[in-house]
């Protein structure tokens, strides 16, 4: 398994809950999770046989941003 890291702009319990099924369901994705208290909203996720790529996708199919943090 491998965590990847994202710079987001999900900054708030709604949009958490706006993003949460969009992910909850993504292949692929194993765990996540947003630190709203962080400036650059970071959503680190735990997938299996997806990319970061992937991941943005998903994102931005639910109405977010998100940019891969190395």
């Amino acid at each position: 398994m491998e965590k990847l890291k994202f710079k987001t702009n999900i900054n708030c319990s709604g949009c958490i809950a706006a993003v949460t099924p969009h992910l909850n369901k993504a292949e692929g994705i194993k765990n996540w999770e947003v630190d709203t208290d962080n400036p650059d909203k970071v959503l680190t996720v735990e997938v299996e046989g997806i990319d970061a790529e992937d991941v943005t996708e998903t994102i931005e199919k639910a109405g977010f941003k998100a940019t891969e943090i190395e």
